[in-house]
């Protein structure tokens, strides 16, 4: 018998981690330690939400049906951001906006992929990349990176056959936080030229970059769009993943194409967060670069705390963004690793295990922090369980 769309893929990993807490019970003196989720807890700045709340009583329009590639103050928007953070020239017809950054991605493959078409994901992957191309029929094709988590274009090419669609990447990187050098990007750009196939890039983690200006140039090169695909989210630079917004920048003509998954879908991303992201672009720059400021102390922390990790056997692989990818010294699998965390520990976090194809034996050594949750106090705690874990 056939298996369904979703049979073809696993369970969503994080909300396989959240069952690990059933029946668990955490005390005021060793509260569970939360870093399975890259996704904030706070809700927008009260200016934010006022001026929402504004906008969903005095606009009839924040309750209707809009352009299903989204509002066009709001691509106008993103498309002029773009090109003053890149340096570019991007325009509005260039810039889509959907539900979420997932959607992005779905839309993107939907409209490039046919049935047994392969894209090629670095591992770790971001399972839900994974997840989409299992159940679109698309074969992903794993691209082990070294031990600085980083792709090789060369090794890429090896991948490559007649049924390639796509290379993905995603920089800041999730799972392992890792910056993607400006060169390598680069060089996946002209690879992808080269050999006639679509380059995304996922950068949802962009607005905590630790480097200043643009992280790239692929916006700058000449017809850009006829290779690039280029997704990203608002959800954590303005706290608003319960309101889905993502984007997507390429072609006007690939974007025709994506137009129809999108209306099929969702018909047009929500009004009332569109509204947001644009507030939020118009109006929180200082407060976002005060934010980018907060993860790149907590990034900070982490590094001043490894060399106590260190001593005990962890190896700190990653780190960047909301991400630290580290490698345990255990002699157990870090999915049963993970599991014995919860009640042992107090700490929830997800294992290597689910970034990486089945039977990897590279995940079975290696586990995701989203520690963008922590402040530096949180970080301290979770090291100091960390280091005092015997197995």
């Amino acid at each position: 018998m056939n298996l369904t769309r979703t049979a073809t893929t696993f369970a969503p990993p994080v909300m396989e981690a959240r069952r690990w807490l059933e029946g668990v019970t955490f005390t005021p003196e060793r509260p569970l330690i939360n870093v399975s989720q890259a996704a904030p807890v706070d809700p927008p700045p009260e200016a934010m939400r006022r001026a929402m709340a504004d906008f969903t009583m005095s606009q009839d329009a924040a309750h209707l049906y809009g352009p299903v590639l989204g509002n066009s103050d709001l691509r106008a928007e993103l498309a002029a951001q773009i090109s003053a953070h890149y340096d570019a020239n991007v325009v509005a017809e260039q810039v889509a906006i959907t539900s979420g950054c997932n959607q992005a991605f779905a839309a993107a493959i939907s409209a490039i992929t046919g049935e047994e078409d392969e894209v090629i994901l670095p591992t770790p992957w971001y399972f839900n990349h994974k997840m989409w191309l299992d159940m679109a029929g698309v074969s992903a094709v794993p691209l082990a990176t070294g031990p600085d988590l980083l792709p090789d274009p060369d090794a890429a090419r090896a991948l490559i056959t007649d049924r390639t669609r796509a290379i993905a990447l995603v920089t800041p990187n999730n799972p392992g936080g890792v910056e993607y050098p400006a060169a390598l990007v680069r060089a996946f750009l002209d690879l992808a030229r080269e050999t006639g196939i679509r380059l995304i890039v996922d950068e949802t983690y962009r607005d905590f970059d630790s480097r200043s200006g643009a992280p790239h140039d692929l916006f700058q090169q000449p017809g850009w769009d006829d290779t690039l695909i280029h997704l990203y989210s608002f959800s954590k630079a303005y706290r608003l993943t319960g309101h889905r917004v993502g984007a997507i920048a390429t072609s006007p003509a690939l974007l025709a194409e994506i137009e129809k998954f999108l209306d099929t879908v969702a018909i047009c991303p929500g009004q009332i967060g569109q509204f947001a992201a644009l507030w939020g672009m118009q109006n929180l720059s200082q407060w976002l670069a005060g934010e980018r400021d907060e993860i790149l102390d907590r990034r900070a922390a982490i590094t001043e705390g490894m060399p106590a990790l260190e001593a005990k056997g962890w190896e700190l692989l990653g780190l960047g963004a909301y991400f630290a990818y580290f490698r345990h010294p255990f002699d157990i699998p870090s999915d049963e690793l993970a599991r014995r965390l919860v009640p042992e520990a107090g700490i929830l976090l997800l294992p290597g295990t689910m970034f990486v194809p089945d039977g990897d034996a590279r995940g079975a050594r290696e586990v995701r922090v989203a520690f963008a949750n922590l402040d530096r106090a949180g970080i301290e705690t979770l090291f100091r369980r960390l280091e005092n874990l015997s197995f």
